[in-house]
């Protein structure tokens, strides 16, 4: 079997300082939260482990701390962005069925090197997924660490930690012993760097070798002064650099298989979070949610509940009736027009009948309004009385969003998307859509912005993308030539 571990507080943080500042419409961050889960689906697709443990932090001191009140004393406390999305990891890896393993009195490092040992020593694989160097002392033929940088992930093997630094995994605890590490407190031997750290245990092979020959070993003044003074600095810190590997976690690698996704409670998170993008990539997208909120749940409303739309073609007769006391919810997608009145879905790829349907007076309520206008304009007519378009409100109400979909878009504003009406499910779910976004533009009072600006600018946008825009040639190029007047004023004054 193959396991992989993951330090969790290494990969959130990394995912924190890699993204930029990101947060939903409600001001809930999500930065490291899309970061940690990118780097995860990512390792998932290269690994294919059975078993997966994510490994976290707690705040009660270690054992490290008992034994040296200065072991991470110099640490900064966690950014409040950055701690708001810890409980909600963790929330989101239980209900995608990863265990997350946690103990008191230990770090994440101790949980790695007692889950890695473990699997090694029962004859499986382990991989441990970090953007931490100290775990380079667990690399086995069986441990591979998996170094999570800035542009990619770096495999760490035995060979290649002896290719890099000359030394094996086991003796990287006695370089750290004498070099130290400032970003744990971790003092090392005053003065004694890595290039020299490194030339001593290549040598001795480790710390307490080095000092029962220190009077028999070539070294220059200085470097023997400080290795005398350091003495004990390099016990203690060979102490605080060894990862423990007995840590009192369940050892048995089959205990961390995969478990069953939980996909209501997964989706429903992930719409709070408005991680749209994530649910797709996760496979989740057109599985029903029937309880995806405490108001359906309150209502107690279910796909199973809900009337099936009897599907029919769409012909003149149901043109004709289609005045201004009718509302129709429609789609027009790869030239095909399908629309919902008055309980009843009619179809039809008929480019006469979507142009007329196009100019009838009754209310028309759709998604991507800039195709429709297109199609309209395409056919020598305008699409008449658009009075809603579910995406721009989409975006009106989260520019930031990075999808606007009919089932993104209900499981954001709490409507049960018809996933039951297969291919008519965007369609279906529009007129609990329209009317629930709706509300929400209400609540926020953008209902006249959208009304006056966003439709008719839908319009306008179309036109602009259908017929073109007109460009002044020589006023660019006139303009191309100042500009061109200035770089080079700008760069001679520069060399001057």
């Amino acid at each position: 079997m193959k396991l992989l571990a993951i330090d969790g507080n290494s990969i959130m943080n990394r995912a924190f300082y890699g993204i930029k500042l990101l947060s939903n419409s409600k001001g809930q961050f999500t930065n490291a939260l899309t970061g940690f889960m990118n780097i995860y689906l990512k390792e998932i697709g290269e690994v294919k482990p059975d078993c997966v443990a994510v490994a976290f932090d707690l705040k009660a001191p270690t054992f490290r701390h008992k034994a040296n009140a200065a072991y991470k004393a110099n640490r900064k406390g966690m950014p409040e962005e950055l701690a708001q999305q810890m409980p909600v990891i963790k929330e989101l890896l239980g209900d995608l069925g990863i265990k997350i393993v946690q103990c008191e009195g230990y770090e994440a490092d101790d949980i790695l090197g007692t889950l890695s040992k473990a699997a090694a020593d029962s004859g499986n694989e382990c991989y441990i997924l970090t953007g931490d160097r100290d775990s380079f002392q667990l690399v086995s033929d069986r441990v591979t660490v998996r170094l999570a940088t800035t542009k990619e992930t770096k495999i760490y093997t035995p060979d290649r930690i002896m290719e890099e630094y000359g030394v094996t995994p086991r003796q990287m605890i006695e370089v750290k012993a004498l070099m130290g590490d400032t970003s744990d407190n971790i003092s090392g031997v005053k003065g004694i760097g890595e290039k020299t750290a490194l030339s001593l245990i290549k040598q001795e092979g480790d710390v307490k070798t080095l000092y029962e020959h220190l009077a028999d070993i070539k070294l220059t003044p200085s470097v023997r002064t400080k290795l005398e003074n350091g003495h004990q600095d390099a016990i203690d810190s060979r102490f605080l650099a060894e990862i423990c590997l007995e840590a009192p976690v369940d050892k048995a690698t089959e205990f961390y298989k995969l478990g069953e996704v939980d996909t209501e409670k997964t989706k429903a998170l992930l719409a709070d979070l408005e991680m749209m993008r994530l649910i797709d990539r996760l496979g989740l997208s057109g599985k029903a949610v029937e309880s995806a909120d405490s108001a359906v749940q309150e209502s107690k409303l279910k796909l199973s509940d809900l009337p099936k739309f009897e599907v029919k073609p769409l012909d003149e007769s149901v043109i004709s009736v289609l005045g201004k006391d009718k509302t129709a919810y429609f789609i027009f997608a790869d030239n095909k027009l399908s629309i919902l009145c008055n309980d009843v879905i009619y179809t039809t790829e008929d480019n006469a009948i979507i142009t007329a349907f196009m100019g009838t007076a009754c209310e028309k309520i759709t998604f991507e309004g800039k195709t429709a206008h297109k199609f309209a304009f395409s056919n020598g007519t305008h699409l008449e009385n658009l009075t809603f378009c579910c995406d721009l409100a989409g975006y009106l109400l989260n520019s930031q969003s990075s999808e606007y979909t009919a089932e993104n878009l209900c499981l954001s504003y709490k409507c049960l998307y018809r996933s039951d009406m297969g291919e008519y499910a965007d369609l279906s779910s529009l007129p609990a859509l329209s009317e629930n976004l709706k509300k929400q533009l209400e609540m926020t009072e953008m209902t006249k912005l959208f009304d006056d600006i966003e439709m008719p600018l839908c319009e306008v946008l179309a036109s602009m993308e259908f017929y073109g825009v007109k460009a002044d040639a020589e006023g660019i190029k006139d303009f191309g030539e100042v500009l061109t007047i200035k770089i080079d004023e700008l760069t001679l004054q520069i060399y001057m």
